[in-house]
Formats: structure tokens, sequence, C-alpha cells
């Protein structure tokens, strides 16, 4: 589990690097660089949200699986892990085809089905928080047997 949070981060890293490089070259193709405007597209958050979502918070979650090494073995945590990319994923997909086309000021920006992508994208990361959540809580607890299926393990209280 912590090559793959490493692996993952450093996926999102780059990524949200190629964001705001692509941010950068799509206004400036444009003639819109360093204006006002484009404070208000979707393409200017990209950037901060894959590298705050992606890299921030996978890092976070690989210093709590080095903490809690039961969290590795944990299968709610490991489904959140793995949920997580899918809903920021979906969501970056989402924030990256809207704001490519209010900087590029095509019409249908405004579509309910875009905003429906970023939407499901943010309904997956809520149920993927659960899911880590669970998990964590689980550990912290100290019990392991619901959340493994082993059951000679045994649920002790910490304090």
């Amino acid at each position: 589990m912590p090559v793959l949070l490493v692996r993952l981060a450093t996926l999102w890293t780059a990524l949200g690097l190629a964001g705001g490089l692509y941010y950068r070259e799509l206004t400036k193709h444009h003639g819109l660089g360093g204006t006002r405007e484009l404070a208000g597209t979707q393409l200017a958050v990209v950037h901060t949200h894959v590298l705050t979502l992606g890299t921030l918070v996978l890092l976070v979650l690989l210093v709590l699986v080095a903490q809690f090494p039961a969290l590795q073995d944990d299968r709610r945590f490991r489904w959140g892990v793995w949920t997580w990319q899918v809903g920021l994923g979906l969501t970056t997909l989402g924030m990256l085809v809207k704001g490519t086309m209010q900087v590029a000021d095509v019409g249908g920006f405004d579509s309910p089905a875009l905003a429906g992508v970023s939407g499901l994208g943010h309904m997956v990361l809520t149920g993927a928080f659960a899911l880590l959540f669970l998990g964590l809580g689980r550990v912290v607890r100290g019990g392991t047997r619901a959340a493994t299926g082993d059951p000679t393990s045994v649920a002790h209280h910490v304090g």
C-alpha cells in the first residue's frame, strides 16, 4: 500500500503540473494570459485542485498508513483509496472540459451534463471519504476483525 500511495501521489503531481502548464499555454494561445476574467473559469483551478486533492491527500494517507499499518489490511480503506481516484478523475475531467470551453469561449460550457460529471465526481469523493474514515476509525479503535474478515483477531480499545 505505501508504494501504491507514493505512485498515485506522483501521478497526480504530474497531472496537476500538466494542468497548470495547459492552463498557461491555452490562455496564452487565446491572448488571455494574465487577465482578470480567467480567475472565474474552471480551468484556473484545475492545477490547485489536482495538487491538493491528488498529491496532498494521498501523502496524508501515506502518513496514516505508516502510523497505522493495519490500514493496509482494511478493505474499506483500500476501497476508499481506489474510489478516491475515480472521484478525483471524474471531477478533474469535468473541470478540465468546462474550463477549456470557457477559455476558448465555446458555447455550452454551462451544460447540465458537464455539471453532472463534476457533481458525480464530488459524490464519489464523498463516498471515498466515508470509506476512508470507516477504515481509519476501526483501526484507530484497535478492532480489525470485521474489516479484514479475520475471525481470530480481537477488538481492543486504546485508552
